[in-house]
């Protein structure tokens, strides 16, 4: 009797996650859904800050030689920012794990904006039309580029979101791949340590 009582509680159970299943595999099918539940997802993953590259394992820039183009048409010579600490952030507006941690590096880069010696570049490849208008949507003041001809050999990144922070010798101190929380205590306590040098 029991045997029999514990089957129907399982196929009970088994029914109950089908039902749950269905409506949630359709909504990540529809496309009106699946990228807010991609963002959403993408921001749990970005409730950590990224790790800092130990001094002695950094890889360091040598090559300067790399021009963008701002939003307002201006060239920008990558060469400027020699002698500061630059944060560079690859990203889209139609990128989930992007838009998921654009929040934090917006706050970022709030609290450093007006430091001479923090440059930040926020590089992507979709148009300035559909920048500003994202930028807009979301308050979002940060200032974006464009590559303009070249792609530099170090910055050849296959995927998107990528964020790179560069001390004032070159050295890179932070190379991630994916979402993460940029205005966490490790990194704002980094790029402070790094104005210090």
């Amino acid at each position: 009797m029991l045997f029999l009582y514990l089957r129907m509680e399982k196929k009970k159970k088994s029914k109950l996650g089908n039902i749950l299943f269905v409506p949630v595999i359709a909504l990540l099918i529809i496309p009106q859904t699946r990228k807010p539940i991609q963002i959403v997802l993408n921001k749990g993953l970005a409730l950590f800050g990224p790790s800092v590259i130990d001094e002695e394992k950094r890889d360091k820039l040598t090559n300067y030689n790399w021009d963008l183009l701002s939003e307002d048409n201006q060239p920008f010579d990558f060469n400027q920012v020699k002698g500061k600490v630059v944060v560079i952030n690859f990203w889209a507006t139609w990128c989930p794990p992007c838009i998921a941690e654009m929040e934090s590096l917006e706050k970022l880069y709030k609290k450093f904006s007006d430091e001479d010696d923090v440059v930040f570049l926020f590089v992507t490849t979709d148009f300035f039309s559909e920048i500003s208008k994202f930028k807009e949507k979301h308050n979002y003041t940060f200032p974006a580029y464009r590559q303009l001809n070249q792609e530099h050999p170090f910055f050849n990144v296959p995927t998107i979101p990528r964020t790179f922070i560069i001390d004032k010798e070159g050295n890179v101190a932070v190379d991630k791949d994916g979402a993460s929380n940029w205005y966490s205590e490790t990194v704002v306590d980094l790029i402070e340590n790094l104005l210090k040098k």
